[in-house]
């Protein structure tokens, strides 16, 4: 049953109605005011039969809402009016819209964004451990008095995890174990699935190329195919198309690398040449733009709109680099970049009749039509060779020079006639080499330089043929002398991935963490070749040189 107190609330009335002042008169007279009250309530509300039906409330407080106006200047005058307050009016917000009082709001509502006790790790269990035994009684395995109670308040956590773990110590001591205190944390949840390596690899290539087919053929869920990837249990590879190595070529890639090795450290040392006096040059097609560029939006930024006469009419130009390998001081700057030029095969044509876009007569850059031995000649003796007397360090004196090159046919050799009357000058000596064959894993352009310029010369998005060029030309030498570095270390690394395959391609492009190398000092300058490999290579050169 409610309380008096309750009683009154919900009918409206109060103890602290009257005149506003609460006395100890008031308080003596509460019992007989409350009797009277009932009495009055009982004698006009009456006692309702088990049949009887109830009134409309709101009948009710529509009949005496003239009689029963609550106010200050009626609370004295309960019993002499002879009337029962309504008990709610419809037209009243409900209780809900009120806002709750924080007296009465309960434990748990007001604790709920009380912080977690952490989760207690191995490392703290060893340090609560040693907190223990530094306040054990001598000649005895009990505690100090307090220590307990020490702990919990430095560490924050109960009683009975700290003895927990002092009784675990105690059990570890009688079995004369070693404390062990790694948690079995691990072995709840859910486990892992497992997927071997065979039920990969039995899968065909062609039903693997994406990670839902992956997931089909596994029976399993995309997104746990994509949290394996994640945890690298699945690797993601792209596969690249490779030139075809034939016999004779392999033959020639493994005598190129064993060339590039120091005479005198085979076979016991086998190491390379530091390349200082080595140049190697390659062309490169350079478009004006991709066909699909991805860049990065504000919200509500339109999309940009770019567009072109034709999607598979491109405009672009054929370039040539020059790069040797960059100078490094002892105290770690660079002497020199090693970047000679790179130099585009155009011409300055004048216009020979006037268009919306220009006037009769004006000089416009027009790509080579072809890119012959004629023009890679020109190429060689106008623009390399007075590069390489204005930019090599001067303080290395006279030195002969190897210019590397591929073995496209656009090439010359080193016995063509006009370049026989241009190959020596002021001191150099450039002689004119030949890669092996297939091979654009030996050039340092191919390995990884093109790569790195091209991204940097899309960054600046040029929009005419005349800003191609200065793009291009930009990005080359604005391009960081360490990356041009790390490709000629690169380089050598690729030499020992060749001797190891003997001859073949079939090999990923070593990652020797130069970067980690460089910070701990121990980046080599010129790396060695492995004997074994070095032997096996150089025993079947020459037995392919004795069957020819």
């Amino acid at each position: 049953m409610a309380s008096d107190q309750e009683e009154d609330e919900f009918l409206g009335f109060s103890d602290d109605e009257g005149d506003g002042t609460n006395s100890d008169s008031d308080y003596d007279d509460d019992e007989a005011t409350q009797n009277a009250v009932s009495e009055v309530n009982a004698h006009q509300i009456g006692d309702f039969e088990q049949n009887q039906q109830l009134p409309d409330l709101n009948e009710v407080g529509q009949e005496y809402a003239q009689e029963c106006e609550v106010g200050p200047q009626h609370t004295s005058g309960i019993s002499d009016n002879h009337s029962v307050p309504f008990l709610f009016d419809l037209n009243m917000p409900t209780q809900q819209e009120f806002p709750p009082s924080p007296i009465h709001q309960t434990e748990t509502e007001q604790n709920h964004h009380k912080p977690r006790t952490p989760r207690i790790n191995n490392e703290l269990r060893l340090e609560i451990l040693l907190f223990l035994l530094l306040r054990k009684e001598k000649h005895s395995d009990e505690l100090i008095h307090g220590t307990n109670r020490q702990a919990v308040i430095k560490f924050g956590y109960t009683r009975k995890t700290i003895r927990l773990i002092w009784q675990r110590a105690l059990a570890h001591k009688a079995a004369m174990d070693s404390y062990f205190y790694d948690s079995k944390y691990h072995n709840c949840g859910r486990k892992r699935i497992q997927v071997t390596y065979e039920s990969i690899a039995s899968i065909a290539m062609g039903d693997r190329t994406t990670i839902i087919d992956l997931a089909r053929m596994l029976n399993l869920s995309p997104t746990t195919v994509w949290r394996m990837v994640k945890r690298k249990q699945i690797k993601p590879h792209s596969s690249p198309l490779n030139p075809g190595i034939s016999e004779e070529c392999k033959m020639a890639r493994m005598k190129w690398v064993l060339g590039l090795l120091m005479d005198y450290s085979i076979p016991n040392d086998p190491t390379y040449y530091s390349m200082y006096d080595f140049i190697h040059i390659d062309e490169k097609w350079f478009y004006l733009t991709q066909k699909s560029q991805r860049v990065y939006l504000a919200n509500n930024e339109p999309f940009p709109h770019r567009k072109g006469k034709s999607r598979t009419k491109i405009p672009k130009f054929m370039f040539m680099a020059a790069v040797a390998r960059p100078r490094w001081g002892q105290d770690g700057q660079c002497e020199w970049d090693g970047k000679l030029g790179i130099f585009p095969f155009t011409d300055a044509v004048a216009a020979k009749r006037t268009s919306k876009n220009r006037v009769k007569g004006t000089i416009e850059t027009k790509p080579i039509k072809s890119v012959n031995q004629i023009a890679t000649r020109a190429m060689l003796i106008n623009y390399l060779i007075p590069a390489i007397k204005e930019k090599w360090p001067p303080h290395e004196g006279e030195r002969v020079i190897y210019i590397i090159q591929d073995n496209a046919k656009a090439h010359i050799l080193q016995n063509d006639q006009e370049w026989q009357q241009h190959y020596k000058q002021d001191g150099f000596t450039l002689i004119l080499t030949q890669q092996p064959a297939n091979s654009p894993d030996c050039n340092i352009l191919d390995l990884g330089f093109f790569r790195s310029i091209q991204s940097l010369m899309h960054k600046k998005m040029p929009k005419t043929v005349e800003d191609l060029s200065g793009a291009v030309t930009e990005a080359y030498n604005e391009l960081h002398a360490k990356t041009l570095s790390n490709v000629w270390m690169s380089l050598q690394y690729v030499g020992n991935e060749i001797l190891k395959h003997k001859g073949d391609n079939d090999y990923q492009l070593p990652h020797n963490k130069k970067k980690i190398l460089e910070d701990e000092g121990n980046l080599p300058e010129q790396v060695k070749a492995p004997r074994w490999a070095v032997n096996e290579c150089k025993q079947l050169v020459d037995e392919w040189r004795a069957n020819q």
